[in-house]
């Protein structure tokens, strides 16, 4: 029975690699911040598991983590802890190179100091910010780095540790360098989910216009259940390797508010340029959008959402991991917002019920 540790186990691709891991059989270990308590939700229905273990601790405590290890020993490690929000990077610059960079050194020295090297193999999750301002479409393993951000500088530095540790001393270290991937699972802050969110409480009246930033970026979208699946498969290379994992096609922001539109049962036109731009409704079908009227302004264009620094455009290249590993993604960018649109739809309902239940 093999066993692994996986950091950042209570975020969405944490959550789906547990269930993966434990369908296939091993003990699982995840590591969780002390003050992310509320945060669980996403592993809840996973509690009940004889072989998930759940340990305390931060990527910024290298004694904890080194003690973890040195219990543990485990066969395969996955790094998916992160301060992993693009825009707080700005805010938050220190945070996040203390966590996503030198969090990736402390668990590699880790591993080399309590001579697990030969045992455990390493993954680090790598992210498709680190090509930033792309000279080239889509992007490959061969295409040059250039970050835009300081989140994308953090994970760059986390990216060429890992390939020195591997190089230098010898330890099974792979980077997936994995293009947005998203669920019913993300994390409302992230601009696929708050589109989700927001217009599926708007179709009940609970909230106005869903605030965003550049309706003109372009992403390359694919659902995190494939992408944990590939993390998996990395690590049952015979020898180490780095990949992207995309799905290969792109679509931009105003594109997915559409979709989610329409699954919602509204057509929306957009008006206006810029930072004056809106999504206002057209035209409404089905009960699901009862709560709104032709005319409704359901979507807003903030400046203050813009990043200093803009990446406009990120497709990637996975013919690699198709070729070695005969990975493919499942689910398209238009089925994945038709599934998070269910969910969030779900959640509002149960919201807005909660509330006509509540007493005066």
């Amino acid at each position: 029975m093999k066993s692994a540790l996986i950091t950042g186990i209570t975020g969405q691709d944490g959550s789906y690699l547990a269930e993966d891991l434990l369908q296939r059989g091993y003990t699982v270990h995840g590591l969780v911040r002390p003050s992310s308590t509320r945060s669980r939700w996403r592993i809840d229905h996973l509690c009940s598991e004889e072989r998930l273990h759940l340990h305390e601790g931060d990527l910024t405590d290298g004694s904890r983590v080194t003690r973890l290890l040195a219990e543990l020993a485990p066969d395969e490690v996955y790094n998916l802890a992160a301060q992993t929000h693009v825009a707080k990077s700005f805010e938050s610059p220190e945070l996040t190179a203390e966590v996503n960079a030198l969090g990736v050194v402390r668990l590699l020295s880790a591993i080399r100091t309590l001579g697990l090297g030969a045992r455990t193999r390493f993954y680090q999750a790598s992210t498709s910010e680190l090509f930033g301002a792309v000279p080239e479409s889509p992007q490959s393993e061969q295409t040059p780095f250039h970050p835009r951000s300081p989140y994308g500088a953090s994970k760059l530095h986390a990216h060429w540790v890992t390939v020195n540790s591997r190089e230098a001393h010898g330890l099974f270290a792979c980077c997936g360098i994995l293009f947005n991937h998203e669920s019913p699972r993300r994390g409302e802050e992230f601009v696929t989910r708050k589109i989700t969110r927001g217009l599926a409480r708007a179709s009940q009246g609970l909230q106005g216009a869903v605030p965003l930033g550049n309706l003109d970026a372009r992403r390359d979208w694919g659902h995190a259940r494939d992408y944990v699946r590939m993390q998996w498969q990395m690590l049952q290379q015979e020898v180490p390797e780095d990949f992207v994992i995309a799905t290969g096609t792109q679509h931009s922001v105003r594109e997915f508010v559409s979709w989610a539109g329409e699954d919602l049962g509204i057509s929306l036109s957009f008006e206006g340029k810029g930072s004056e731009e809106v999504a206002r409704v057209s035209s409404v079908t089905g009960e699901s959008a009862a709560h709104v009227v032709p005319g409704q302004v359901l979507v807003r264009v903030e400046p203050q959402l813009f990043r200093p620094t803009e990446v406009g455009s990120l497709c990637g290249d996975a013919s690699k991991a198709k070729r070695r590993l005969g990975w493919r993604p499942t689910v398209s960018a238009r089925q994945l917002c038709t599934e998070m649109v269910a969910a969030d739809l779900d959640l509002a309902l149960k919201e807005r019920f909660s509330q006509a239940s509540d007493p005066v």
